[in-house]
């Protein structure tokens, strides 16, 4: 269920990138968007399926309630402190943030889904794990793929182009000052392979022996729980660059680069808070 949910916030940053009202169209549209996706990796039909058409609508509903206010909240959280310029408290308060509302959000989504999971034959069982093994060696292919220096343009690319979207064209020395951050943090991706299969792993595990609704909450909201030591240590170090990252682009940007950043989120609030509003007139009707 925590793809499930990540789906969710990935859907509106993407469609937040594309326009101004984009993120409520696509937000209209994410009940439909949840169930294709859910039936990609629940092979139910009937009134089971009936049943997780309910669950995902109970998410939603808790969501537009819950998070959509403090997602409207944070956004313009986030506008005022970039207009102000960034630090490094502020690096780490965005990353806080975030991690926060995921952790709240997967919580939510699993107290709803899981007991339905509790209920899965072993056919079905065996059904969801097929597509994770699948979803793994996507995972593989995107970002094992490639000696260390090719993974690490990658990466680079990667991250010039997501930060063309919100501040339009970089400058030559901004490009190099990502290039740089691409050589000197430390890869991640055989740390996160591994971990992804534990995470899994565990959830099989507890559905398996029909333990989803007692445990999954508490699992996905603390998924970082159990991990490798090496890993917390490897990620701490990449975070760190990545802080100093933000903090040294945003030192070079251009009034107008500022600007359009600024407005991306100023929209993202705009666009949550009409989202939260309409959730709170549907519920007093």
């Amino acid at each position: 269920m925590r793809r499930a949910t990540c789906l969710l916030a990935a859907l509106a940053v993407a469609a937040l990138l594309a326009g101004c009202s984009a993120v409520r169209l696509a937000y209209d549209n994410a009940d439909s968007y949840l169930r294709w996706r859910a039936g990609a990796y629940l092979d139910v039909h009937g009134d089971a399926a009936d049943e997780l058409d309910e669950r995902i609508d109970a998410f939603l509903d808790w969501h537009r309630v819950k998070a959509l206010p403090q997602y409207a909240r944070l956004s313009d959280e986030a506008a005022r402190r970039l207009d102000d310029g960034l630090s490094h408290e502020d690096a780490v308060w965005g990353y806080d943030a975030l991690q926060a509302q995921a952790r709240e959000s997967l919580r939510a989504a699993a107290e709803r889904i899981a007991p339905m999971l509790d209920r899965l034959s072993a056919e079905q069982v065996g059904y969801l794990e097929r597509r994770l093994a699948e979803d793994n060696r996507k995972f593989a292919r995107e970002n094992l793929k490639g000696s260390e220096a090719e993974r690490r343009q990658r990466r680079a690319k990667r991250l010039q182009e997501r930060l063309e979207e919100w501040v339009g064209r970089l400058t030559q020395a901004q490009v190099e000052r990502i290039r740089l951050y691409a050589q000197r943090a430390p890869l991640t991706d055989e740390h996160r392979e591994r971990d992804r299969k534990r995470l899994q792993a565990e959830v099989l595990a507890m559905v398996r022996r029909h333990e989803a609704a007692k445990r999954m909450p508490d699992l996905l909201a603390r998924w970082q729980q159990g991990r490798d030591p090496a890993f917390v240590v490897l990620n701490e170090a990449w975070r760190k660059e990545f802080y100093t990252l933000l903090v040294d682009l945003d030192s070079s940007l251009t009034p107008a680069q500022r600007a359009r950043a600024v407005a991306h989120f100023r929209r993202y609030a705009e666009d949550f808070a009409i989202l939260a509003g309409r959730a709170g007139a549907e519920i007093r009707q």
